[in-house]
């Protein structure tokens, strides 16, 4: 069974609706975004807040709680919009290799494991790439591109 960490009480009803609304009107907080996907069933857009992240050239999206409900309809989708005010950013989705995503998560694990760092199990930016190999599969990533 894929792992997911379910949020709390607060995270699911006062931070992401208060996060949601922020990024609604355009402000974004160290980056976060809106994703919106449709869903795999009924097709209905879903919309959660994300933070993506970019080295480079590339952008990703890292899914801390694991395989998500966003998770999986990204995987049927493989597009989705990324918003933030009136902007919306159309983009094709690749799902990453485990072999790819230590360096990911590290980068992810610098900008945001204030917020979401207690869903890699002790592992942090300065940790062994053994340790961030390892916790690999538990957080799937996606190259995302524009359409």
């Amino acid at each position: 069974m894929p792992k997911y960490q379910k949020p709390g009480f607060f995270t699911k009803n006062i931070f992401n609706p208060f996060l949601m609304l922020l990024t609604r009107v355009g402000l974004s907080m160290r980056g976060s975004r809106t994703l919106a996907v449709r869903g795999r069933k009924s097709g209905e857009w879903r919309t959660v807040p994300v933070n993506p992240l970019t080295i480079g050239d590339a952008r990703y999206l890292v899914a801390p709680r694991g395989t998500t409900e966003w998770v999986r309809n990204l995987r049927v989708a493989r597009t989705g919009e990324l918003r933030l005010g009136s902007k919306v950013e159309s983009f094709r989705a690749e799902e990453v290799s485990d072999a790819e995503k230590p360096e990911i998560l590290r980068n992810y694990l610098k900008h945001w494991k204030t917020e979401t760092g207690i869903f890699f199990g002790g592992v942090s930016d300065t940790s062994p790439d053994e340790d961030l190999q390892r916790i690999a599969p538990e957080h799937p990533v996606f190259r995302i591109t524009p359409s």
